[in-house]
């Protein structure tokens, strides 16, 4: 396909961060139901489409966390656009708008090579898993949401995540249709997980513990929720206690990605992720 000249990109508007939504779920990805409003307000400079004489043909974020950590994902041409370069023009965009800092992206086998050549090194493989018809049980001496200070949740989190995320998950852990639970003992937080309805089952994401028995007690409450429906868990392949809780309950290999990063390696903690936030986000 010849490039044509009049391809530009800007930046996505509100309303559009639905269409890059559907395109992840046309390509699989099966997001989550209320996914846009978080994914879009974390960073609303960071979010573009690229544009053929008025059709949107592409979409692309780089969402800036801090001034320190980014992320790169929803990187989709419209099918019948791609090998005309539209994608690579897109991805540099955004590429350029992360690129005085540290950033972190999922990419998907078929773009690794790809990703590479632009700078980013492969740090760990994680891999997507599906339950089915599993029973959890809902453990007492977790807590919910509101039996906790949203301080203390988002400093747990930033122990884990390599950046202060505030915005994102303000947004993300009051998401309809999901649930919250947090482990906790002597006053610390041990561990937290959420699960939230999507397109097809229910995604858990994130699954953040400090020890093995705390993830298997959050697991088994966040499955509960779900009653009997497809759960989806994505693990890093580094994280050993992980893994094995996917055997114990019998969940399946689905797909995979390449957790690479960019201009360093960020503060990361891979063992203590049970479960990954989002692989559009991290």
């Amino acid at each position: 396909m010849k490039f044509n000249m009049s391809y530009t990109i800007r930046n996505m508007r509100p309303e559009e961060i639905a269409l890059a939504v559907q395109w992840a779920a046309v390509e699989g990805w099966n997001p989550g139901l209320y996914d846009a409003h978080c994914f879009y307000n974390t960073d609303p400079s960071g979010f573009f489409v690229g544009e053929l004489d008025g059709e949107i043909i592409a979409v692309k974020s780089a969402v800036r966390y801090s001034d320190q950590f980014g992320f790169m994902g929803f990187y989709i041409v419209k099918e019948k656009f791609r090998g005309g370069g539209y994608g690579f023009r897109i991805w540099k965009h955004a590429y350029n708008y992360l690129n005085d800092l540290v950033s972190g992206m999922d990419g998907v086998v078929a773009q690794q090579s790809n990703y590479m050549k632009s700078g980013y090194k492969l740090a760990y493989r994680q891999n997507r898993f599906e339950g089915i018809g599993l029973r959890g049980k809902t453990d007492s001496s977790l807590l919910d949401l509101k039996d906790i200070s949203i301080t203390s949740l988002l400093d747990y989190d930033a122990s884990v995540f390599p950046a202060r995320r505030e915005s994102f998950l303000h947004n993300w852990i009051n998401q309809p249709e999901s649930l919250t639970k947090i482990a906790i003992r002597d006053n610390q937080i041990l561990g937290y997980g959420m699960i939230r309805k999507c397109i097809r089952g229910y995604k858990i994401g994130p699954l953040f513990a400090d020890d093995a028995l705390s993830a298997e007690k959050i697991f088994l409450s966040l499955i509960d929720f779900a009653d009997g429906a497809e759960v989806y868990l994505d693990i890093p392949e580094v994280n050993s206690p992980a893994n094995l809780l996917k055997d114990k309950y019998n969940m399946k290999y689905v797909f995979e990605t390449a957790r690479m990063y960019n201009n360093g390696t960020p503060k990361d903690n891979p063992d203590r992720v049970f479960g990954v936030t989002t692989f559009e986000l991290g």
